[in-house]
């Protein structure tokens, strides 16, 4: 029996993309993979389709969108356009349609067993800190849940809270897959002095990276804070290049295939996120769980997802609030033996809390939709 045919679709660069790289590992086993998306192929797929670089997926044309106009606004999109010339008049039995605005494209190509979208963020509220975007791109994406996401066979999100603000304002039933990292047998470093503090991710000024700086910097207990960072805004990358001291060091990002093993040299990862928006009050991202299998400690701010995963399994500790002070209340207090505890948590979760445990539930409902393609 010849094997089942899948499309992953993504407006990403699949190969550095942490969630989708986890879906095309796991099912180049058993289904003949085919990949849409920035960049290079990843490894063990049949075909890769490559979006050219110069075809961005949030420029819309602006007359469209004041227009109301949105399914012109959709289709004259340059990585739209592009991605439907690349995928022409192939057929798939299933699609996994990555984010919302590849849903539309995926309910296009009519695949034999159906359309799986899982949606990365809630996107009708991803920038509602923007007046702009709240005006011209707010609308436009609430209307691709209306109006194609509802269309699609089976649907799966990041975390409990964006999934519970999805069926209730569109009455979308969304299973949930976080990004947690694949597991790595690995034990936890010891700690010493100063205590070593490490972030990485993007380098985006709405992350509130400074006031991590901010809160080491004002900090009474001797530690360091090692920041991973990509270079999303280089005003800002220039900025904490400037603050680097003894005590705070920026370095380049680290390729995902190494970055866990980088983070293992620290003791603590640290981060608190300002709830400036919907998704960022409710966010649970792939660098908790990479911080669990470094088998670090955390300090994460009072975000329900992130303190709730912390808490429970005693990973570390919740500031009290959002601001440097309380950051650096909680460092203050570190001491060797607390964080050494910390570390042994994380690696008492660490296969709990692994993609293992979450790529099951992608498996099911793909699995559901080929056989369905089947009998069709």
């Amino acid at each position: 029996m010849s094997r089942p045919s899948l499309l992953i679709l993504s407006f990403s660069d699949i190969r550095g993309d942490a969630r989708v790289l986890k879906q095309v590992r796991e099912f180049t086993r058993d289904y003949d993979v085919t990949t849409c998306g920035y960049g290079a192929a990843p490894d063990g797929v049949v075909e890769h389709l490559r979006i050219p670089s110069d075809a961005p997926a949030w420029r819309f044309d602006r007359v469209a969108l004041v227009l109301r106009r949105f399914e012109r606004a959709y289709r004259g999109n340059r990585a739209v356009v592009e991605a439907q010339r690349l995928l022409g008049e192939r057929t798939f039995d299933v699609v996994l349609a990555n984010d919302l605005d590849t849903v539309p494209l995926a309910i296009g190509l009519r695949p034999r067993g159906g359309v799986h979208a899982d949606l990365h963020e809630y996107t009708p509220r991803q920038r509602y800190e923007d007046l702009r975007w709240r005006i011209f791109f707010a609308p436009l994406m609430a209307w691709l849940v209306r109006r194609y996401v509802r269309r699609a066979d089976s649907v799966t999100t990041v975390g409990e809270g964006v999934a519970a603000e999805y069926e209730r304002v569109f009455g979308i039933r969304a299973g949930v897959a976080t990004n947690a990292a694949p597991y790595v047998a690995a034990a936890p470093t010891p700690v010493g002095e100063p205590i070593r503090l490490v972030h990485s991710g993007a380098g985006l000024r709405n992350r509130s990276i400074t006031l991590m700086i901010d809160a080491v910097e004002r900090a009474t207990r001797p530690v360091t804070l090692d920041l991973y960072l990509t270079e999303n805004d280089p005003g800002l990358i220039a900025e904490i290049r400037d603050r680097q001291s003894e005590r705070v060091r920026l370095h380049p990002p680290v390729p995902y295939a190494d970055l866990i093993r980088k983070l293992a040299e620290y003791d603590v990862g640290v981060f608190v996120l300002p709830p400036i928006n919907f998704n960022y009050r409710w966010a649970l991202p792939n660098k908790l769980f990479d911080f669990v299998q470094a088998r670090l400690g955390i300090i994460v701010g009072p975000s329900p997802e992130m303190a709730g995963v912390v808490q429970r399994h005693g990973l570390g500790t919740v500031t009290a609030g959002f601001d440097a002070d309380d950051l650096t209340r909680e460092i203050d207090a570190l001491t060797p033996e607390r964080v050494a505890e910390w570390k042994a948590a994380s690696d008492r979760a660490a296969a709990e809390l692994s993609s293992e445990t979450q790529v099951a539930v992608w498996r099911r409902a793909i699995d559901a939709l080929a056989a369905r393609a089947r009998s069709a």
